[in-house]
């Protein structure tokens, strides 16, 4: 073997080793690449009530899921804690029965911040179901995508593959969704355990929608050259 192969022998294994870093990171760190929309569910909810949106709402019913979403805020951190169990059920009788009586952004903005509560709680399945019932009471309106981005999730951590990545190409469908790329990276992450192919042209479908986008891009990237490597 000649110098030249030799070096570049070298370099190939260094490739194959940072990418398979990079792999290793993406799995160790998959729940925080997965989860962080629900958090943005809060922010984003807190910056519409801001704005004039909410005047074309019913003000009681605006004020009363406010009131709800404060009381979350309140036990968010303590979610955990047993001692707390009693306020967080009753928390949660109260959104469902807020969400089940009202109809459009109000309902779902109740049944995400119960979907929430149940993400903290990671009971996965009242998750899913929760993200579902915000999914069908947003339709038209942003929070459509983040909960079905959010059911996916719940569903990936009841290992429903097939489904999770069903609802992940959903969410990414919906162009202004900012999660979109995300999205559809997770459908190609998904599909890597399923088919290597479609997760190949999953990642390649990312790079060609949003070639912008320098996080998702340059990882979807590196997982095509770790697949075309296997």
């Amino acid at each position: 073997m000649t110098d030249k192969e030799k070096k570049e022998s070298v370099e190939k294994k260094d490739d194959v080793n940072a990418i398979q870093k990079l792999s290793d990171f993406i799995q160790r760190n998959r729940v925080a690449f997965l989860v962080f929309l629900i958090i943005v569910v809060v922010a984003l909810v807190a910056f519409i009530a801001a704005t004039s949106v909410l005047s074309s709402l019913d003000a009681k019913a605006a004020s009363q899921v406010e009131a709800l979403s404060q009381r979350y805020e309140a036990l968010r951190f303590d979610i955990a804690d047993a001692s707390k169990d009693a306020d967080v059920q009753t928390l949660l009788n109260d959104l469902d029965a807020f969400a089940s009586t009202h109809k459009g952004f109000v309902s779902a903005r109740a049944y995400a911040i119960a979907a929430s509560i149940y993400s903290d709680k990671k009971n996965w399945a009242e998750a899913e179901k929760a993200w579902s019932n915000a999914a069908v009471a947003a339709r038209g309106a942003y929070l459509e995508p983040v909960a079905m981005y959010n059911q996916a999730v719940a569903l990936e951590e009841q290992n429903n593959t097939q489904t999770a990545i069903e609802l992940f190409i959903k969410a990414a469908a919906f162009t202004e969704f900012p999660g979109a790329s995300r999205a559809q990276f997770n459908i190609g992450r998904l599909q890597e355990g399923v088919d290597k192919d479609a997760a190949i042209e999953a990642y390649r479908s990312l790079l060609s929608k949003w070639p912008n986008d320098e996080v998702w891009t340059s990882l979807a990237q590196s997982r095509i050259i770790a697949l075309g490597l296997k």
